[in-house]
């Protein structure tokens, strides 16, 4: 047996038919506390496994307090800066207060929107003149890493869907609604990322919310982006619909439509790729994904013709935003390629 400062190397044992046992230096177990008979959680994470005394593990859901001091002169935005950084790195308790004066009107208008708009599973339990307190209420295993994802993937598929059929019709209205959808793929973005910070520290919380290593989630944190970003340009195409003077030409729609059905295909077969951890289908899509620019070209010829000249350069930048977006489904495919690369590998 080799000691060290805080390290012990003891051999397991076998005993039985079944069961390995191993030894554990007294020093350890009397600083503790333990004895015979004391309840030990064991823990797998990654390489290695964790002995925690059972009365002091803390459960995944255990509350965290912050407490964020404020003045009335501070700018309300960097009052949510903060607020969002708090709830990013897992506290599931806020609490806003100013020293002695009153929480501005503006700022209390603002914690108040972010609350609701963009922070999954949080409410506001309580409010004072000079203190407002958040809590997240939603606990791991409700909303899943996977089950948040799929939800904001199919709000980004319908916010691109809505945004090509208002460019259709002209229709303002229907495009109004893509905009103010943007919000709710922020709130499962900063949910999502939320839990993947808190997860790549424990194992326990890392399995409770769907994921099998660390290392998935440096690939899912990506992921989240480029699928915020997909709905940022779905977002844009709408904006650009509102300053439309009229509908595109059936022509000039056609191509545009065209290219629309390819990024949105990628798209869904990228994120298919992901869940079922399909290393070839994910292949596929970044060879299909390279058809776009060819599209976007033969797109921009004809709004050289067919387009009015007033609107060129709008729909331009429509064409843009759905080559981005299929550019974008192809970068989430190459994360796939990363994640299942063992599956190519011969043994």
């Amino acid at each position: 047996m080799e000691e060290q400062t805080n390290e012990e190397i003891r051999k397991i044992q076998f005993t039985g038919k079944s069961t390995y046992i191993i030894s554990l230096p007294k020093k350890w177990v009397t600083s503790l506390g333990l004895k015979a008979g004391s309840p030990i959680t064991i823990t797998q994470q990654n390489s290695s496994l964790i002995l925690t005394p059972k009365e002091k593990a803390k459960p995944a859901t255990q509350s965290a307090e912050a407490t964020l001091t404020i003045s009335s002169k501070d700018d309300p935005d960097t009052t949510i800066r903060a607020i969002i950084s708090l709830y990013l790195i897992g506290y599931n308790s806020i609490i806003v207060r100013t020293r002695e004066e009153r929480i501005g009107v503006m700022q209390r208008n603002v914690i108040k929107e972010i609350t609701r708009k963009k922070l999954v599973g949080t409410e506001i339990i309580s409010e004072t003149s000079n203190e407002i307190k958040l809590q997240t209420l939603a606990s791991y295993p409700e909303l899943s890493v996977e089950n948040a994802l799929r939800r904001m993937c199919i709000i980004a598929t319908s916010m691109h869907n809505d945004a090509i059929q208002a460019l259709k019709n002209l229709d303002k209205k229907l495009a109004q609604e893509v905009i103010q959808l943007d919000d709710e793929v922020d709130r499962f973005s900063l949910y999502i990322i939320r839990q993947l910070k808190v997860a790549v520290q424990n194992g326990k919380i890392l399995r409770d919310i769907g994921l099998s290593s660390p290392r998935d989630c440096l690939g899912y944190r990506v992921i989240v982006k480029f699928v915020e970003r997909i709905a940022d340009h779905a977002t844009r195409i709408a904006e650009n619909v509102l300053s439309l003077e009229e509908k595109p030409s059936e022509e000039v729609f056609q191509i545009l439509y065209e290219m629309s059905t390819l990024a949105q295909n990628v798209f869904e077969d990228a994120i298919k790729a992901l869940f079922k951890k399909d290393y070839a289908l994910a292949d596929q899509v970044i060879s299909k994904a390279k058809a776009i620019v060819a599209l976007e070209n033969k797109a921009i010829k004809e709004l050289q013709s067919k387009a009015n000249q007033s609107d060129i350069s709008t729909i331009r930048m429509i064409t843009e935003s759905i080559r981005r977006t299929a550019e974008y489904a192809s970068d989430i495919a190459e994360i796939v390629l990363n994640l299942n690369i063992n599956q190519i590998i011969v043994a």
